[in-house]
């Protein structure tokens, strides 16, 4: 009596091509405003040659503005590069980086919306998540003046940390289309939240909505 399995008949690719296209098109949208979430090992080897530039002198790492008051036991090093802000968490005790924020550009403002909107994106290694690090880097750069907008899709995590956030900072929803803000609301419905040209934003210290709809152009 054999023990060996049976060896299944090798696909016939041909004949799944013409279904494929129907169902990327089912698949799509159900994952719009999913973010990826990436392996904690990778972000953690990420994080480590990161750090290892940052002790390397000719890099642009190496050299950068420090802050050790923000999150005690913490330093927080930040560099701009491109019009975009990154904020690397450095563990003082451990010698390692904790997590990094970029406060990004978005290509879908025009030029008047550039200059005032980020939208931030963390990686922070598993043994520092949920200890508030992403949090205090928001409340920094939002105490500080800039003003947040969320990306197309976000993470669990993230989606957490805005409705967080949007309990201490005036914030509201608005839908951008070919590079133009139009104001939804401060609060919308679900079919709405879930449309892909909606976004959050989250006011920085001295914004209002009706200041940054004077300097962004928004319409109502």
């Amino acid at each position: 009596m054999s023990c060996a399995l049976p060896i299944p008949p090798p696909l016939d690719w041909p004949t799944l091509f013409p279904v494929l296209p129907p169902l990327q098109r089912w698949l799509a949208p159900l994952g719009l405003r999913i973010d990826v979430e990436h392996g904690s090992d990778d972000i953690e080897r990420e994080l480590d040659t990161l750090y290892e530039r940052m002790q390397t002198p000719g890099t642009p790492l190496h050299g950068m503005a420090c802050d050790d008051g923000t999150l005690p036991g913490f330093r927080l090093h930040t560099r701009e590069a491109d019009g975009e802000i990154y904020v690397y968490v450095e563990d003082v005790a451990a010698r390692r980086f904790a997590g990094v924020t970029v406060f990004n550009r978005l290509i879908e403002l025009d030029k008047r919306a550039d200059r005032i909107l980020r939208a931030p994106h963390s990686k922070y290694a598993a043994a520092y998540q949920r200890r508030g690090l992403a949090s205090a880097v928001y409340r920094r750069a939002l105490d500080g003046g800039m003003c947040l907008m969320s990306g197309a899709r976000q993470s669990t995590g993230a989606h957490a940390l805005w409705q967080s956030l949007a309990a201490r900072y005036a914030s509201g929803y608005v839908e951008v289309r070919e590079k133009r803000l139009r104001y939804l609301g401060d609060a919308v419905g679900a079919d709405v939240l879930d449309a892909l040209h909606t976004r959050r934003v989250l006011l920085g210290g001295g914004w209002t909505i009706a200041v940054l709809a004077a300097a962004t152009k928004m319409a109502a």
